[in-house]
């Protein structure tokens, strides 16, 4: 049966404790970002092979998405939401106790596994505690914390690793999330939904992380092997092809599918989950090269890095509740295009950066970035769900956000792998440029400072290294750019709507 809604100070409370848990997974999504180079260094890897800390929780957290509905019928939303917010912080603790690579991948897996359910289960509890007429201010308070962590996790990131150590990134959630867990266990434990034993599609589950889990590990692991002369990038490959191709068949086929592929057959939804997917990956690759680019080459910390990052949360935060005031009003087809133009608009402001770009031509296209990130969830979500009946949301819900989310993932791998390869056909380029004497008139200049010869050289390929890494982030700005613009068009396939599901985008970000 329905629970009456909550009243006076265990609204409040009940708020705050669950948005709380929400804040906490959504600030792992970000925080790490600038600390990709510390966390390489430390563990002895390459800051490349340190982006599979971001890589491997949002694959594991997409994979785990679609499971929400299931496991909350299985054991009840207040349960899940209590085990889901338990095990993270048990997670975050295993992270930031791992002494190797291997095991803070494995960890984070975890991590990411766990914190699926927690953002649309965060969402359908604040929901249930407000009364029917105030259900626009519980989803308020549910997009101010989504867009607030965002926000703080490149600061708290790398402040923490400049300040303390890339570990305490990962220890902050373990205070944040006992003391969510104990108040969310006072408040809302006589609040429980009804439990239903349905059945789980287990081979389409299997299906999913095999396909998955294998082209993110082909694409992760590619660059290091060589690519398809390496066999185990071959036999990745063909297994992810395979897997991929049973999986199709499989969920079109059963009963009760872990996938709703089906739904792939209406117009809005596939040209909406699809628009939002490749251009988040285009926009979340991008946040993850650039702090690599200005930590790597440019010689800022952490904290500096995550200071050019923070100010996209400013106009996202002012916008986002006035276009969910008017998003019943207006064409959300508008609001996606004008949220893909500004994104095209800060990657080819971001192409026209060099070696020598100042904090302020650093900031400004990042300030710019959060209108379009305002104007960018919920039409899109918007857009996907619109015209579905009601019992076809959660389900939509789900599949948007894991495509969305392993886009992402594969964004971040695309983006960095493509870095490195435009990074050494510049470096080849600009190494034919400089002729032998300038090279050795150099060499001789350095020398008169004090340098020895091979101190030369390898500061002489260090400034070589510097502009090849530039000009290829400078590549990739670019063509993240003319992708977001010919995802335009995409937007306009779908059909208008007078009643986009608006209530249902809140859980998207």
């Amino acid at each position: 049966m329905a629970h009456a809604p909550l009243e006076g100070s265990a609204r409040v409370v009940g708020t705050l404790v669950v948005s709380l848990a929400t804040f906490m997974n959504v600030l792992d999504t970000s925080i790490a970002n600038v600390s990709i180079p510390a966390i390489a260094g430390d563990l002895g890897v390459s800051p490349n092979q340190g982006t599979w800390v971001i890589t491997s929780f949002a694959v594991a957290n997409a994979i785990s998405v679609p499971l929400t509905g299931w496991l909350t019928q299985r054991y009840g939303q207040v349960r899940l939401f209590l085990a889901t917010t338990v095990l993270f912080v048990a997670a975050s603790l295993l992270c930031g106790l791992a002494p190797s690579i291997e095991l803070l991948i494995v960890f984070r897996i975890v991590q990411g596994a766990v914190a699926g359910p927690m953002i649309p289960l965060s969402q359908t509890i604040l929901l249930a505690s407000y009364p029917r007429e105030k259900s626009g201010m519980a989803l308020a308070m549910f997009s101010l914390t989504i867009l607030v962590a965002p926000v703080v996790g490149p600061l708290l990131g790398g402040w923490i690793t400049d300040n303390f150590s890339w570990p305490w990134i990962f220890f902050i959630n373990v205070p944040l999330g006992l003391i969510a867990a104990v108040f969310t266990w006072m408040i809302y434990r006589g609040r429980e939904s009804a439990r239903v034993r349905t059945p789980i599609d287990s081979v389409g589950l299997v299906l999913l992380v095999l396909w998955v889990g294998g082209l993110q590990l082909m694409l992760d692991k590619g660059k290091d092997l060589d690519w398809f002369e390496s066999n185990l990038i071959v036999g990745l490959a063909v297994t992810s092809a395979l897997g991929f191709a049973l999986f199709l068949v499989w969920e079109l086929t059963d009963e009760h599918p872990v996938v709703d592929l089906r739904l792939f057959a209406r117009r809005n939804f596939w040209t909406g989950t699809l628009s939002i997917s490749l251009s988040y990956a285009a926009y979340f690759g991008s946040i993850v090269l650039l702090p690599l680019w200005l930590q790597q080459y440019l010689g800022y910390t952490a904290t500096d890095a995550g200071l050019i990052l923070a100010p996209v949360g400013v106009l996202a935060m002012l916008l986002t509740p006035l276009i969910g005031r008017t998003i019943h009003r207006v064409d959300p087809r508008l609001f996606a295009s004008a949220s893909l133009v500004i994104f095209a608009i800060v990657a080819f402001m971001r192409a026209r950066f060099d070696a020598q770009v100042d904090v302020q031509t650093l900031i400004l296209p990042t300030l710019i970035q959060g209108a379009a990130v305002a104007c960018f969830f919920i039409p899109l979500v918007s857009l996907a769900l619109s015209g579905l009946r009601p019992d076809q949301i959660a389900a939509a819900t789900g599949l948007n956000n894991f495509l969305r989310i392993t886009a992402g993932a594969f964004g971040t791998s695309i983006a960095t792998t493509l870095w490195e390869s435009r990074a050494t056909l510049h470096h080849v380029r600009l190494v034919e440029q400089v002729s032998r004497p300038d090279a050795a008139a150099f060499v001789d200049q350095l020398g008169g400072a004090g340098f020895a010869p091979q101190q030369a050289y390898g500061f002489l390929n260090q400034l070589v290294n510097q502009q090849a890494f530039t000009m290829a982030a400078l590549d990739l700005f670019y063509g993240s750019a003319i992708l977001l613009l010919l995802l335009i068009p995409l937007v306009w396939l779908a059909r208008p709507t007078r009643h986009p599901a608006a209530e249902a985008a809140g859980g998207a970000h």
